[in-house]
């Protein structure tokens, strides 16, 4: 290689992956990239040197490092168990990093399996959005083996802005369905409380304003308050299927965990409901309108 530099293959080029691919090849790593309809257009990772590839088991023959950004546990095990999925062409040596938001059973499943192809496996799921994604200002909640993450957090440093270790493999996938059940929950109530301020007549401006100087205030809040000032859904382009999905998998990580998840699942039949009455892709903050009908 010309560079010194680990070859990196992208699997899931997507609204947050497209930025995580960017920041890489901005710095100087050479990529390899899954052709996939779901892709963000990719012309100018393909300008700035990056090739693609036709299958998982390609991306894994040519790269030391892959990086899965995909929807979710289905997703995530077609990559790696598929006939011409990742593991078939895994090399020894080869570090699988997954980005995706997944059951921590799976995931504990999935580096079994790389483990035993000779690969080594990071779970190392993102928050924040795709603003910060393009921006290289992700936050990682890492998994897996201590030395290992420290050999890629060069790597990792290009896309985020703050990471973290938290224990090992499946820790980053279980932190992170904590993560996104408060941040989403707390979405969720205040959509939920802006349905009634409507119907009770009180102006989103004097809820909005209250809420701030109050117990409301929070990044919850400045995510959705553009919406509910404005109907401007910017701030939070998080779909209400991948809310529910992302429920759904915090409320099968606490059932397998034996831990309470009462309140969980009223949110999740929140986005449910948002879901009856409109389309998978609507984005999150649309469920305050949605609830006021």
């Amino acid at each position: 290689m010309t560079s010194g530099k680990d070859t990196i293959g992208m699997i899931g080029v997507g609204l947050m992956g497209h930025g995580i691919a960017s920041n890489i090849i901005k710095h100087g790593y050479p990529l390899v990239l899954l052709d996939h309809p779901g892709n963000q257009p990719v012309d100018g990772l393909l300008a700035a040197g990056a090739a693609k590839v036709a299958s998982p088991a390609q991306v894994a023959r040519q790269a030391d490092v892959v990086i899965l950004c995909v929807t979710g546990t289905p997703q995530v095990e077609d990559v790696l168990f598929s006939p011409d999925g990742l593991l078939q062409g895994l090399r020894p040596g080869t570090i699988v990093i997954d980005c995706s938001t997944a059951i921590p059973s799976s995931t504990v499943r999935i580096a079994q399996a790389v483990a035993e192809a000779g690969g080594q496996f990071l779970d190392a799921p993102m928050t924040r959005t795709p603003k910060e994604a393009a921006a290289g200002r992700l936050n990682l909640i890492v998994g897996g083996d201590r030395a290992l993450y420290e050999r890629c957090e060069p790597l990792l440093r290009c896309y985020a802005e703050n990471i973290m270790h938290a224990g090992p493999v499946g820790a980053g996938r279980r932190m992170k369905l904590i993560h996104n059940y408060v941040s989403l929950g707390c979405a969720a109530i205040i959509a939920e409380a802006a349905a009634c301020a409507e119907r009770a007549g009180i102006d989103p401006a004097v809820l909005v304003d209250i809420l701030a100087k109050g117990g409301g205030g929070g990044a919850a809040l400045d995510r959705m308050r553009p919406f509910l000032e404005a109907g401007d859904d910017s701030g939070l382009r998080f779909s209400l299927a991948n809310a529910r999905k992302d429920l759904s998998y915090y409320t099968t990580m606490a059932d397998e965990a034996g831990a309470v998840h009462g309140a969980a699942d009223a949110i999740r039949q929140l986005f449910e409901r948002g879901l009856e009455a409109a389309s998978p892709q609507t984005t999150v903050p649309h469920l305050a309108s949605l609830l006021a009908r």
